[in-house]
């Protein structure tokens, strides 16, 4: 196949004579189906979709209220699946003007040559034409789900994508339908351990990015509630096996043993330490309490050969990273051991999620759907 056989899928919302010329420019270059989806923009903007039908090979889309950036991709993929089954996937593109032509071409080409990836086109955010709060929101959201998630993608927010026919369907089942969508499609990719191929791509911003319909507060907070939600699962499992370590140690060190002591020996009861067996016992509750939480709840995992083993591994090693580092930090720095104990167990969770993650918890490979 040809890399002009991708069809390219345009969602628009509120458009302006832009989108008939950049249509005009796809076909100019070679592409013979495009897509556009109306997301609900309305009577007044009909004409402007109307007058893309004197292309033969532009499908306009639409539906009467406005639903989102993603439920318009969702749409068009959907079309796309059931009325070009013999393409072989989608080129994803804006239609304000930040993509050109020889770009879509380039992430097709990708596409074609990485079916088994989803294709970028990332930007170069560190042009000096760059709106601030577009490179800023960009480098922290590329930080955090490097942090998360194990990929450094340069351009998080690109929606310049290629997305081959066999990764269409699973597409279909990422949650959302504004512009989280698109942020979430990344992490489930990471989930399912599809790999990202970044293509380079012209760094546009027309008018400081005026016409964009990205809401800084609602869209951003939806972003990074989705960034941050696994990642918050597995904080609040470790913050509840805590709990449970210290409510069973006290209720054992207090209450629990000291009876059973009184009653075998109790005329060695006042000479016998029971912190040692009150600690394992709570210690081994907890940590099967965690593991448990993070298998079903945090990373969904209904069965895995040899988890409990791996994860016995890592909480093996992790304790004792912890105490040569908290030992190493507080020596070559001179601090508190306890201060260095914080800065050295907040690095370590974070590494401990992508270890859970990636080794103890691994979700199953994405197979190819279209064998």
């Amino acid at each position: 196949m040809r890399r002009e056989d991708a069809v390219v899928l345009i969602p628009s919302l509120h458009p302006d004579e832009k989108l008939g010329i950049y249509v005009a420019d796809l076909l100019a270059h070679g592409f013979h189906r495009v897509v556009v989806v109306d997301d609900g923009s309305g009577p007044d903007y009909a004409p402007l979709f109307e007058a893309l039908k004197v292309h033969p090979e532009c499908t306009v889309l639409g539906y009467p209220a406005n639903q989102g950036k993603g439920f318009a991709l969702k749409h068009g993929m959907r079309h796309i699946l059931e009325a070009c089954p013999d393409c072989p996937g989608v080129v994803t593109a804006d239609s304000d003007g930040q993509h050109t032509a020889e770009d879509c071409l380039r992430v097709a080409q990708a596409m074609l040559e990485h079916p088994d990836r989803l294709v970028l086109g990332s930007r170069d955010l560190s042009l000096p034409d760059v709106p601030p709060k577009s490179r800023a929101g960009n480098r922290l959201t590329s930080f955090f789900f490097m942090l998360l998630y194990g990929h450094w993608l340069g351009d998080t927010q690109t929606g310049l994508r290629g997305i081959s026919s066999a990764l269409m369907p699973r597409m279909l089942e990422v949650p959302g339908s504004r512009f989280e969508y698109e942020m979430n499609v990344l992490i489930h990719c990471s989930g399912w351990n599809v790999g990202f191929e970044k293509v380079p791509i012209a760094t546009i911003y027309l008018d400081a990015n005026a016409g964009t319909h990205f809401r800084p507060f609602q869209d951003s907070a939806r972003i990074y509630r989705l960034l941050f939600a696994n990642f918050f699962k597995f904080a609040s499992a470790s913050a509840l096996s805590t709990l449970l370590d210290h409510g069973l140690f006290n209720i054992l060190e207090r209450w629990l043993l000291p009876s059973l002591v009184r009653w075998v020996v109790p005329s060695q009861f006042p000479f016998i330490s029971l912190v040692l067996p009150a600690t394992a016992i709570a210690r081994l509750c907890s940590a099967l309490f965690n593991y448990r939480v993070n298998r079903q709840f945090v990373f969904r995992l209904e069965k895995s050969r040899g988890a409990l083993l791996r994860y016995v591994a890592l909480a093996t090693l992790v304790m004792l990273a912890s105490a040569f580092l908290v030992d190493a930090t507080a020596h070559a720095l001179g601090m508190d051991a306890g201060l260095a104990k914080i800065i050295v167990d907040s690095a370590l969770f974070f590494i401990n999620y992508r270890i859970m993650k990636a080794w103890v918890f691994p979700q199953p490979v994405l197979k190819d759907q279209s064998k």
